[in-house]
Parts: structure tokens; C-alpha cells; sequence
């Protein structure tokens, strides 16, 4: 079954680049033209990857980010930014509130269909273990929960996908290389401030105790440490 991408900008030269390109690929596609119609597509049809603008009419791509990363059942979609804004500060902020990936405009048809099967494949390729227990901590890498006493801690897909990372690699050094290339890609260019402010988010919502489970391993990386 072909997989089905929307396509979220108001700019129809752009929506009509993408969607001539996406189908030649064997994709199918759906088109949103603000934000509101964005969520109402996103929530209401099987959705496998959206392509969103950031600068759109109403609520733009932050917000539409923001509240499927909120909604239980598109919290872990994969969400690619299209955007004309191209400072570092621009994509941390897009990086950090959940996108998957980031591509400033004008598109590189190439580069961007490389970066959708890269996010389609990561979204789809988490190792299907056992439930991992660390003490009270509960990481459940088929269902994306992580739990502390039965109480359910809220992550963005990225955070969880280096989370489960580490902690099926309990007691080994991971390189950041590594943690990079396995959870964006190689082909995929990714910021040093980065992975430091996914690693601060986790160590945040795992609270004071299993928090210090993460280690940092100076000039290295970082280590999951299990009980």
C-alpha cells in the first residue's frame, strides 16, 4: 500500500512541485492550505508523513507541530519542516518541539525525497523488544510508552527513539556519531546543539532520580546506566 504524505503550505506552486514529484515516486498525497485544515486532515485520515510549511495563514507550522505532538494519536507521526527560515536558532526550535526533520526552501526534490524515505524508515524500524525494566522506569519500545510507578511520562518521538536507544544498550558507551546516525541519519545533517537539547529534555522528564541513568561520557557521548 502506498504511503500517503500531506502536503501542508500555501504557496501553490510549491504544493504543486511536491505533490507532481511524491506521486511520480509512487506516494500518495494530501494537500492543506492553513493550519487548521492541517490538523483536520492529520486527525482524520491515515496520515504516513506531513510535509509542513512553518509560515502559513492562521495557525502556522509551529503551532500545527505543537498540537499533534499533544494529541495522542499523532504524537508520534513523522513530520518533516519545509521552510524558507534558515538560521540555527530556527531549526532548534523546529527540532526541539518534535519535527523529524528540517529542509529550508528552495527544495532539492533529491534531497527531500532521500529525507522522507530516511524518516519513513526510522519511523517504522524501532527494534521490537520486550518491555525494558530499570527499577521503577518502564520503557516500552512497541507501544512508545515510558512509565515511572505506573504513571506515563510524556516524549516526543525523538526523545523516546534515543531514550530506547540507549537503554537497549544498557552499560555501553554510544558515540554521539552513532546516536546521531542512527536516530536521524546518515544522510541527514544535524546540529551539535541538537542532540545536547534532546538529552537535556529526557533527563528533564525522567525527573531527579532516573535522570542520572544518562550519562554523559566526556568527548564521547553518553551511556545508559541500568541498575
Amino acid at each position: 500500500m502506498a504511503k500517503k504524505i500531506l502536503i501542508v503550505d500555501d504557496e501553490r506552486d510549491i504544493i504543486d512541485l511536491l505533490k507532481f514529484n511524491l506521486e511520480k515516486e509512487g506516494y500518495e498525497t494530501l494537500i492543506a492550505l492553513d493550519g487548521e485544515q492541517a490538523l483536520d486532515l492529520a486527525l482524520n485520515e491515515k496520515i504516513d508523513l506531513v510535509l509542513l510549511d512553518i509560515m502559513l495563514p492562521g495557525k502556522d507550522g509551529r503551532e500545527v507541530l505543537r498540537e499533534l505532538r499533544q494529541n495522542s494519536a499523532t504524537r508520534f507521526l513523522p513530520i518533516i519542516f519545509l521552510t524558507a527560515k534558515d538560521s540555527e536558532m530556527d531549526e532548534v526550535i523546529g527540532l526541539e518541539l518534535g519535527a523529524d526533520d528540517y529542509i529550508v526552501k528552495p527544495i532539492s526534490i533529491l534531497k527531500l525525497l532521500t529525507r522522507i524515505k530516511t524518516v519513513l524508515r526510522k519511523s517504522t524500524g524501532l527494534s521490537e523488544e520486550n518491555t525494558l525494566q530499570f527499577g521503577d522506569l518502564e520503557i516500552d519500545p512497541q507501544n512508545y510508552t515510558v512509565k515511572q510507578k505506573d504513571i506515563v511520562l510524556e516524549f516526543t518521538k525523538k526523545e523516546f527513539d534515543i531514550l530506547c536507544y540507549l537503554a537497549q544498550r544498557s552499560g555501553r558507551v554510544v558515540s554521539r556519531e552513532t546516536l546521531l546516525n542512527q536516530i536521524w541519519g546518515q544522510d541527514v545533517i544535524v546540529i551539535d546543539r541538537t542532540i545536547d537539547v534532546h538529552i537535556r529534555k529526557i533527563r528533564e522528564k525522567l525527573g531527579p532520580k532516573d535522570m542520572l541513568r544518562i550519562e554523559t561520557i566526556k568527548g564521547v557521548g553518553y551511556r545508559f546506566k541500568g541498575d
